[in-house]
């Protein structure tokens, strides 16, 4: 269970690091020439950040030999950067923010279930995703025999 525990939280931790800074590295986030520059700026900074924080983590789960408590730290700091998600997502009415640019969006995810046709926010989706596979990997963890 602690290979597995490890594997997941490396998964988690891309979610939140290399995943957002491929997809946002274009016109939909840092080049995006309908937002003020200073937007972009943070961005930048944001993304590169979540970048240098999951180096951290990522050393942490695979240079943890058989200890847990390092793992956690990892499973904190994902915790973190999908809270931070979900706060921005929470808070929109309170600052009057959108899921999509209406200069550059970022489609949406169609779905065909059952011949129910749907779609849902490519963002929602994929960190709903991400924050299921975190709680896994925090499940196998904490049933793992390691020390």
């Amino acid at each position: 269970m602690f290979i597995t525990a490890q594997i997941l939280l490396t998964i988690a931790t891309l979610g939140y690091s290399a995943i957002p800074a491929f997809v946002d590295s274009n016109n939909t986030h840092v080049t995006n020439p309908g937002w003020d520059r200073h937007a972009r700026f943070h961005v930048v900074w944001q993304v590169s950040s979540y970048v240098y924080v999951a180096l951290l983590a990522l050393y942490l789960i695979w240079s943890a030999g058989s200890d847990k408590w390092p793992l956690w730290l990892a499973v904190l700091l994902a915790a973190g950067a999908y809270g931070g998600f979900w706060t921005a997502v929470i808070l929109r009415p309170a600052y009057d923010g959108r899921l999509l640019s209406q200069v550059n969006p970022v489609p949406n995810i169609p779905w065909n279930i059952a011949g129910k046709r749907f779609a849902t926010d490519a963002n929602v989706t994929a960190f709903t995703l991400f924050v299921v596979v975190l709680l896994a990997g925090a499940y196998c963890l904490a049933r793992s025999s390691a020390a």
